[in-house]
């Protein structure tokens, strides 16, 4: 799946799409893929004499990753909007830098009406580097 079929399927745009390509789509399971570049803006200033990508991003391209899978199983079409409203179980293992291509890895677990709950994974040279269960909602727009 390229960035424009990403972009399709979700509503988020430079700099914050935080994916460059899905390498597979199985069931409930989708694995993308984000190559962090040094100048990404959230490295600017974490840290300046070491930067490392913040773990809220890397919990982030977990979420974006969940949306697109969510986006192939159920169509949102115009109107919806995925959006995060749970995270737990968060882990940070191993530190993500400028030049690192991680792979997100994101697992349907199960659904409850309009709530969907999710297991994602970020894994840095076959090494876990973040894992969090998480959850989201299909919200409509204010204009549908």
């Amino acid at each position: 799946m390229t960035v424009e079929m990403i972009e399709a399927a979700i509503p988020h745009r430079p700099p914050m799409r935080l994916l460059d390509e899905v390498l597979q789509r199985e069931g409930n399971q989708i694995v993308c893929r984000k190559t962090f570049l040094a100048d990404e803006f959230f490295l600017q200033g974490h840290f300046p004499a070491r930067p490392i990508v913040p773990g809220v991003i890397l919990m982030e391209c977990c979420m974006q990753a969940g949306a697109v899978l969510l986006s192939q199983l159920h169509p949102l079409g115009e109107g919806f909007l995925p959006l995060a409203t749970r995270a737990d179980n968060v882990k940070f293992k191993n530190q993500v830098g400028p030049g690192d291509s991680v792979e997100i890895e994101v697992r349907l677990q199960d659904q409850v009406a309009n709530a969907y709950f999710l297991t994602g994974r970020v894994v840095l040279k076959g090494k876990l580097a973040t894992r969090l269960d998480f959850a989201c909602t299909l919200a409509a727009t204010e204009s549908t």
